[in-house]
């Protein structure tokens, strides 16, 4: 990779500040070069099986609801501990 990098920095912008057709190569260049190291990278991913995803859904969903459920049954209890607390001092307090 060394050898293509120093290739491709050598081609600078002409000095005028308008790009000319080393800059456009230049930006060709590299896209090659990032769109190869990507299918390189993409050949070494292990991929999940269709079964370990479907298993590793279904524990996502499920968790999910757990901790929603959970949250929305601590949720109401401290409502409900609220308003009691505020009934006994009789200050009107938060309504659900």
């Amino acid at each position: 990779m060394a050898e293509n990098t120093t290739a491709i920095e050598t081609a600078r912008e002409p000095a005028g500040g308008r790009p000319g057709r080393g800059w456009l190569l230049l930006k060709i260049e590299r896209s090659r070069l990032f769109l190869s190291e990507v299918r390189n990278e993409l050949k070494r991913v292990t991929w999940p099986s269709q079964k370990e995803v479907y298993a590793t859904t279904v524990v996502v969903i499920l968790t999910s609801a757990f901790f929603g459920l959970y949250l929305f049954v601590l949720d109401f209890g401290l409502l409900r501990l609220v308003q009691w607390i505020f009934r006994i001092f009789g200050v009107a307090g938060p309504t659900a």
